[in-house]
């Protein structure tokens, strides 16, 4: 008698095992700080796969059997949005068959919808390169911006998994205390970047140069999207004047070749920042994406 109890006992553990596992909220993250943003906020309660990594243009992306797979399977797909994606998450979305994720659902959440988007053309022509009718999609590259994403997470988790709302809240509440502290202070670490006059590869940096108030005297691509031509960059490298950039800067994902053409013939620093959660060894978490960025700004700073 007692080892058919034992027995049954272990049985319904298991089975109370399974079905906690299978209880987690799958999400679906179309890059790489969404999917980190999605484990703060989630903890345990969630299971997390990205869609991309830190070293993918995430413009570019095919949809593959995958990835599709990862979709069927969301009860929330989380990516930037302002036609980041535009790409290849419509078909990804499409093919999925599944109804939960749609836009305008609760499963979907585009990140870029609730903040303050820059650069929003007035004119919308493809002869002026990549052009992104709803704004400069780049919204990473602002700690602040994460902040009010983490809000509109919690609350759709909330919303998805009413029975846990009180764990997301009291996680989003941790997370919230500890980013504040960590925006003041790099913030102040920061201070010796106000102005500083810097070159850029792409548009990818007019987040993170508008909240450390920085100074772009020259953009690389003559426009959104378009490489370089040699004759393009003698013209930048001749109208770099007297401005005196102190770093030239790409990112993880893109191809330097023309930081390095510039920075070879200016002795101006080529300063490859992560971007993102796992653009660097050291950028593992979005806590650590910002102090590596900081960091090397200013190493180069003086």
């Amino acid at each position: 008698m007692f080892r058919q109890l034992t027995f049954t006992l272990l049985i319904l553990g298991f089975a109370m095992t399974a079905a906690t596992a299978k209880a987690k909220i799958s999400i679906f993250a179309c890059e790489p700080e969404w999917g980190a943003l999605a484990e703060e906020i989630g903890g345990d309660l969630v299971k997390v796969k990205n869609g991309t990594n830190a070293k993918q243009d995430a413009h570019f992306i095919s949809v593959r059997p995958s990835l599709i797979a990862m979709v069927r399977k969301a009860d929330l797909v989380i990516c930037t949005g302002a036609d980041l994606e535009i790409g290849w998450l419509p078909t990804l979305l499409r093919q999925s068959g599944n109804s939960k994720i749609q836009p305008g659902t609760a499963g979907y959440l585009a990140a870029a919808d609730y903040v303050r988007k820059l650069e929003v053309p007035t004119i919308i022509d493809r002869a002026l390169g990549d052009i992104h009718p709803q704004g400069n999609p780049h919204i990473i590259g602002d700690p602040r911006n994460v902040l009010i994403v983490a809000r509109k997470l919690a609350e759709r988790l909330a919303k998805i998994d009413p029975a846990n709302r009180a764990t997301y809240e009291q996680r989003l509440a941790r997370f919230e205390s500890r980013w504040l502290q960590a925006i003041a202070q790099w913030e102040a670490a920061a201070q010796p970047l106000i102005g500083l006059p810097i070159v850029v590869q792409h548009k990818t940096w007019v987040y993170l140069v508008e909240w450390l108030n920085m100074s772009v005297v020259s953009t690389l691509e003559p426009r959104p999207g378009i490489p370089p031509s040699t004759s393009h960059l003698q013209a930048v490298l001749k109208d770099l004047g007297e401005s005196n950039p102190k770093f030239i800067l790409n990112a993880a994902y893109e191809n330097d070749r023309a930081s390095e053409w510039l920075s070879e013939r200016t002795n101006i620093p080529e300063i490859t920042l992560p971007y993102t959660v796992g653009g660097s060894k050291q950028a593992d978490d979005l806590f650590s994406l910002f102090d590596v960025t900081i960091a090397m700004l200013l190493e180069y700073a003086g």
